[in-house]
């Protein structure tokens, strides 16, 4: 039986139809569609850091355009969506709980989880009494806890008592996250949350019991739906369900006629695709799928979380810097990629200043074989300026770009917009 074989951009076109991402939205966002989205993605990474918008915003506002941000606390709220360990702190469809859950009982190497159980062993008693109090009185955040004294912000280690052992009793599953304030977690009981998930849910209980083969099986299948084509190495870092699979891995899957095996161009292993899937494959071997989308991508977005793929993918070598000391940075602190019509095409360094309207782009670069071309530097321009207007900051404000002559031209594309 002949291998199928596609291009290189035309794997493009399927990873981002697959997406979300492919073409532009074609009606103002509605509240469902956020819900979908998530769907679709079956996991968005959530990031604390706020210099532009905090990252499983800005995702969803690359797919969506501009939607109202609260309609992703609502999903939490009403139980539509929950938090979990997933690739990083990810929020998940309901209805992937069970998975997630089973996935969270096997994790013992997590640094969450080694955490967590070194903390429930040292403080067992504070942490047992802070579980039976909000069994008594509800639910609470972190903020509801004074500070003692000389404990300071950060991470596990900066962090005061009550956080960490709220922290650890949900890694541990004891609790979960009922909805967000401020984008503050709001800790309750696993029960509780999940009964109130369960009123809206329309196939009964969301918490019923899977194995781990189970599991595994619905990662698998699951990523390689979400991504649209992959190679094998790539599947389980979607769910950071193990370690990388082999070609060999997934031979039982294509004998079943789950998963498609194909090649493409300039890959030098193995793609796969979801049978599902098989008529958006079809589509791009035909060549009807075209990329009319020009964003900005959040430093976490599902398209280029994995720096291997990302370059494989689309020859962008991309790192998240924000984590890196600043005189090691190449590129800056919140660096968003530039996605134009199914290319990464260059990379900008951005803050908003809220309170004074201000979108800055500290630097801007395009790729070095990236022609600079009037339509490009307009497209780029009219994604800034949307982007900018939806963070309520309309005045841009650009620094410097690589190449330089670029700059004079985009701020021109930028005053007419």
């Amino acid at each position: 039986m002949t291998t199928l074989r596609i291009g290189a951009h035309q794997a493009r076109l399927l990873h981002l139809a697959a997406q979300g991402l492919l073409a532009r939205p074609r009606r103002r966002a509605r509240s469902a569609d956020v819900l979908a989205a998530i769907e679709r993605m079956r996991v968005l990474q959530i990031d604390t850091i706020n210099i532009v918008a905090r990252s499983p915003y800005l995702v969803l506002f690359s797919r969506l355009g501009a939607y109202r941000k609260e309609w992703l606390d609502e999903c939490l709220a009403q139980g539509t969506i929950f938090e979990c360990w997933a690739h990083e702190a990810s929020f998940a469809p309901r209805a992937d709980y069970a998975l997630h859950r089973r996935h969270m009982l096997g994790r013992d190497a997590h640094w969450s989880m080694k955490n967590a159980r070194r903390m429930y062993a040292e403080h067992r008693d504070e942490i047992d009494a802070l579980l039976a109090h909000i069994g008594t009185h509800g639910a609470v955040k972190a903020a509801d806890f004074e500070r003692g004294e000389g404990a300071a912000g950060g991470g596990w280690w900066g962090w005061k008592n009550e956080k960490r052992w709220l922290e650890a009793l949900f890694a541990l599953g004891e609790l979960m996250i009922a909805r967000r304030e401020n984008f503050q977690r709001v800790y309750d009981l696993r029960e509780r949350v999940l009964a109130h998930a369960e009123v809206h849910a329309p196939n009964g209980a969301i918490d019923a019991e899977v194995s781990e083969s189970t599991m595994r099986r619905e990662f698998t299948l699951g990523a390689v739906r979400a991504l649209g084509v992959t190679q094998a190495r790539w599947i389980n870092d979607y769910f950071r369900s193990g370690g990388k699979l082999k070609d060999a891995d997934l031979d039982a899957f294509v004998d079943a006629g789950e998963l498609l095996r194909i090649e493409v161009e300039g890959w030098k292993h193995p793609a796969y695709v979801s049978a599902d899937q098989h008529e958006l494959l079809h589509s791009a071997v035909a060549g009807r799928l075209r990329a009319t989308h020009t964003t900005l991508l959040s430093p976490f977005d599902p398209v280029v979380w994995d720096r291997e793929r990302a370059s494989a993918m689309f020859d962008f070598d991309y790192r998240i810097e924000c984590y890196t000391p600043e005189p090691k940075r190449r590129y800056g602190y919140y660096v968003l990629p530039i996605l134009h019509r199914g290319r990464l095409v260059g990379r900008l360094d951005a803050k908003a200043h809220r309170a004074d309207g201000v979108f800055e782009i500290k630097s801007l670069y395009l790729e070095a074989d990236v022609e600079p071309s009037a339509p490009l530097l307009d497209a780029i321009a009219a994604a800034i300026h949307s982007c900018a207007l939806w963070h309520a900051t309309p005045q841009v404000s650009l620094g410097r770009c690589d190449p330089k002559s670029v700059r004079r031209a985009l701020m021109q594309a930028l005053a007419r917009e």
